[in-house]
């Protein structure tokens, strides 16, 4: 809602507030449109300024509003802006041999996460862009540094980890980008060869940057990102504290970035989702790091509301620490629902 000088007024506009007069009488009612008429009633009362809906007031789900706010209009527009110098920072590495400089990535991942406010508006901003297909390994990459910012915070790391975190998720998938887009992004299942093809990327991305003075840990994640903590990963089927921990932090990262982000063939999972995936899987990551990531992703669902599967739209307000995928819930009535005790209900969409 906006207020604006009656003379702007236009007909079709909605009005934003019940709008009183001197005396404290109704003289227009909150989602009155405007027309003549009601434009003659605020000339005779002398009313200057007029509540008006935006169309972010017109919103209906959580995604609406975001996408709508101002905050991710000016996300939005750093972003856009920082992506097509990434891009060409990368193509230059992968076509032309030129290495990039660190302080450079630094400057784009400072130039959009610091237009984040609270910082863990990233999740719904990042939920709202959709990369053209052309750009699914540059946005994959772009994002996966800007989550690792957020997740660097949520792990209390140091500002020079965080920035030695940054910088592995810049560029860890850079062999990805020798790769065809069609094999990278195949919606359907992969065919043991087309896998085994994918899995070189680890190896390419490592031999493009092996000679470049970059920190080890920038190194060991680009070949070590898909190893995992139970020795079922690749390219070396590396296990536990084998594993660098630069590299165990990129496996989370980069899990979480393909689960939430948009395809052309899906829709990006839900927190829930995610959480119910990563504890499913847990054996495969560093628990010490995953566990404190996931009660930071459940906590940032309080106040949304979501569609259980009886089709009711209830809020979240509470968390449960030993079930996150089940939380407390409030109906439009007030009532409380605890989730982990209906398991007849599930969660179906955050709305």
């Amino acid at each position: 809602m906006k207020n604006i000088a009656r003379m702007a007024l236009e007909p079709g506009m909605v009005i934003g507030a019940d709008i009183l007069t001197k005396s404290g009488e109704l003289l227009i009612a909150d989602g009155t449109k405007v027309d003549p008429n009601v434009i003659n009633k605020l000339t005779r009362h002398r009313i200057i300024l007029v509540p008006i809906k935006e169309e972010v007031d017109f919103a209906k789900t959580h995604f609406e509003k975001v996408r709508l706010s101002k905050g991710f209009t000016d996300f939005e527009e750093a972003y856009l802006s920082s992506m097509p110098l990434y891009k060409e920072m990368m193509n230059q590495l992968v076509h032309e041999g030129i290495p990039f400089r660190t302080f450079k990535l630094m400057y784009l991942y400072h130039n959009v996460f610091n237009r984040v406010e609270p910082k863990d508006l990233l999740i719904d901003y990042l939920y709202s862009m959709t990369p053209t297909e052309d750009d699914l390994t540059y946005a994959h990459c772009f994002n996966s540094a800007l989550i690792a910012g957020l997740f660097a915070s949520w792990l209390s790391l140091s500002k020079e980890d965080t920035d030695k975190l940054v910088q592995c998720a810049f560029i860890y998938d850079v062999g990805k980008l020798k790769l065809p887009n069609e094999l990278i992004w195949k919606a359907g299942k992969l065919t043991d060869i087309e896998f085994e093809k994918i899995k070189t990327h680890t190896i390419l991305g490592f031999q493009m940057i092996q000679d470049m003075p970059l920190d080890p840990a920038i190194l060991k994640a680009t070949l070590t990102h898909h190893e995992r903590y139970d020795g079922t990963g690749y390219p070396s089927r590396l296990h536990d504290k084998q594993i660098d921990i630069f590299s165990r932090y990129i496996a989370i990262i980069d899990a979480y970035e393909a689960m939430t982000a948009v395809r052309t063939y899906r829709q990006a999972k839900t927190p829930f989702e995610i959480i119910e995936i990563f504890e499913n899987d847990a054996q495969k990551y560093d628990l010490d790091i995953l566990d404190p990531i996931l009660r930071n992703l459940a906590a940032h669902t309080i106040g949304l509301n979501i569609q259980l599967s009886d089709d009711q739209i209830v809020e979240i307000v509470m968390i449960n620490k030993n079930l996150l995928t089940r939380p407390t819930v409030k109906t439009k009535k007030g009532d409380l629902i605890d989730l982990a005790e209906r398991i007849d209900l599930d969660i179906i969409g955050i709305y």
